[in-house]
């Protein structure tokens, strides 16, 4: 197949880049394809007329698009639109990636792909936003929401952590968010199967269990072998911009319709490792 990604060059787009084989995958960052520009973005699917199109390009600082509103939605909801047109017009079929965050945080069993929008912040909005309109325009898009991101190569959650435990003999972290790290590997492994088998409709698509990210920390700094202390927190006490789910646990259900798994955050987060040590 001819494989298009947008946001070839974030966390997912180089997993996915790395895991892809066997198919004729082409990778367009913001330099080559500003998804905000409409034009530039029908010219790159016209020149490459990919059967699929991973569409990874977000701007996905939450706290961020809080204070930038205009930046986020012009992103991560007119710009989605504009890649499914250029989608649509070439024949191209579309996977875009989304999040928990279209979730208000109020359930506390995990979330279906049936289940209400409701997001809280700027950012769940563009993404809410963006859902209804992709699935408007393109009744047969693939849409992924994951969570928790994290991976080798950019800004995330375990490698915060590491570099401020490399300077501080104790770190506060949120014991009441609770959620779903997914490792980007794993993710880019599951998208690809997906394509593969042709799939449309909302997806679920997380690492396996789920905890806090306080939780998430103590596994952090155990395998990474540090003595940093880590003091259980709540969101009140490390208020932010932008509102968090209090819980966003996405049922794999979804994924599992078409015969794909994903491993354990536990099990992924050993195998972060294992990569960080590869790459430094």
């Amino acid at each position: 197949m001819r494989i298009a990604i947008f946001g070839a060059f974030g966390l997912l787009g180089k997993a996915l880049l790395r895991e892809w084989s066997g198919d004729a995958v082409t990778g367009f960052g913001s330099r080559h394809a500003d998804i905000r520009d409409a034009k530039r973005v029908q010219k790159v699917v016209e020149e490459t007329r990919p059967e699929w199109i991973v569409l990874a390009a977000a701007y996905t600082d939450v706290d961020g698009c809080e204070g930038n509103p205009d930046l986020a939605f012009g992103v991560n909801r007119d710009g989605a639109v504009n890649v499914a047109a250029a989608a649509k017009m070439f024949g191209s079929r579309l996977l875009f990636l989304s999040s928990d965050y279209v979730f208000d945080g109020r359930k506390t069993i995990p979330y279906e792909t049936s289940d209400a929008r409701n997001p809280q912040s700027v950012y769940g909005r563009t993404k809410a936003e963006a859902e209804v309109k992709l699935l408007e325009l393109m009744p047969d898009c693939c849409i992924v929401r994951t969570s928790w991101l994290f991976g080798t190569g950019g800004k995330c959650f375990p490698d915060t952590i590491l570099k401020l435990a490399a300077s501080r003999p104790a770190l506060d972290v949120v014991n009441d968010q609770r959620g779903c790290p997914t490792y980007a590997v794993d993710l880019a492994r599951a998208i690809i199967q997906l394509c593969r088998k042709g799939a449309s409709g909302i997806v679920h698509a997380t690492n396996a269990d789920d905890c806090t990210w306080f939780d998430f920390a103590q596994e952090i700094l155990e395998r990474a072998g540090l003595a940093t202390i880590v003091r259980p927190v709540s969101s009140q006490q490390m208020a932010r911009p932008a509102p968090r789910p209090a819980y966003s646990v996405l049922s794999p259900i979804s994924l599992q319709q078409f015969g794909i798994t994903m491993p354990s955050w536990r099990d992924a987060l050993a195998r972060y490792f294992d990569e960080r040590r590869l790459t430094t």
